[in-house]
């Protein structure tokens, strides 16, 4: 008997339901101490685990598309916009129109009304140049000021910017440009400057590193990146094009099919929070931020003086119009020597 009532309880412990952690799986494409620093606190202030992949927006929407019929992830934030219009245009993500729309500027607000509902403007930040200035002086090289300046020969071998086919930031510079200057100019603009290009990175969050380490004298990318190694003490400053910024819509979604879609909807309200937001420049992040209900950190880079161009998220956040710019890109700029 007591052999029994053994078993029955081994049984019944065995048959109980466990409880499990809460857990939500994201991809960031933002910079990875925002990543990072964004994802611990959030499990601190929830107990929801934060299961995390950083890559670049180029990369995640590549990935998300691949796992469109079994997907992995269920939220994916961080990084230029364009890419994330193009997964919304595939209806690779979960429409979700948050009730706090009027605690977020304007801009944030246009990309949901833009895409359906399915992308929320996440952070904005023009794109600019960035230079080491102990690099520039052992040189004896002036400081670039304008779009054309880049094309002078002396600065063969210094500049540096990220693949826009990897990379939504490359991206954004190209498409900015092309917006710019009209785009057989651009074109013809890009032509030449790749003469001067030392390489091309995967993601347009190396410039502001290397440029830092001299590993790169000066590098193309949004300016906020430099911005944050300024800020750590290294010889780097940052200016906009005299020509014209473009400028990113940093994106925030839902992916469609998700696992955890509970959870990443917590965590999506609490990234667009004003504790969520504020993540961003105590990792020294330096973007500005959606929410305007708090203030932002004095730090962060203002576009006062920008001249920004009037950049159209709809016609070049398409997938049709995105393939087609960098394959042209990788035909007519990246297969040329240099």
């Amino acid at each position: 008997m007591k052999k029994f009532i053994t078993a029955l309880a081994i049984g019944a412990s065995l048959a109980a339901p466990t409880a499990f952690a809460q857990t939500v799986n994201a991809i960031c494409s933002t910079n990875q101490a925002w990543c990072e620093l964004a994802a611990s606190e959030f499990t601190k202030a929830t107990g929801i685990k934060v299961q995390q992949t950083r890559i670049p927006t180029g990369e995640a929407f590549a990935r998300i598309k691949a796992e469109a019929a079994n997907p992995k992830s269920d939220i994916w934030w961080g990084g230029t916009g364009d890419p994330f219009l193009q997964a919304a245009e595939e209806k690779l993500l979960e429409a979700y129109r948050p009730t706090y729309l009027n605690d977020l500027y304007d801009w944030s607000v246009r990309q949901y009304d833009m895409s359906g509902n399915m992308v929320g403007g996440f952070y904005t930040s023009a794109i600019g140049f960035g230079w080491n200035t102990e690099m520039l002086k052992k040189k004896n090289l002036p400081a670039p000021k304008c779009w054309n300046d880049l094309l002078d020969p002396k600065y063969k071998g210094e500049v540096e910017m990220a693949n826009p086919g990897t990379s939504g930031g490359a991206y954004t510079i190209v498409a900015g440009l092309i917006q710019t200057m009209g785009e057989d100019k651009a074109f013809d603009y890009m032509k030449k400057l790749h003469k001067n290009i030392t390489s091309y990175t995967r993601s347009s969050n190396a410039q502001g590193k290397n440029v830092a380490r001299g590993e790169a004298t000066i590098g193309i990318s949004f300016i906020f990146g430099f911005e944050e190694e300024r800020l750590n003490g290294f010889p780097v400053v940052s200016g906009a094009a005299c020509e014209g910024a473009g400028y990113e819509v940093g994106g925030i979604a839902l992916i469609k099919g998700a696992r955890n879609s509970a959870e990443a909807k917590k965590f999506y309200d609490w990234l667009m929070s004003p504790a969520g937001q504020a993540i961003g420049a105590k990792a020294n992040s330096l973007q500005n931020p959606a929410n305007k209900t708090f203030k932002q950190d004095p730090k962060i880079p203002t576009m006062d003086g920008v001249k920004l161009v009037n950049y159209d998220f709809k016609k070049y956040g398409s997938s049709a119009e995105r393939k087609r710019i960098i394959e042209k890109w990788e035909k007519e700029v990246n297969s040329l020597p240099r």
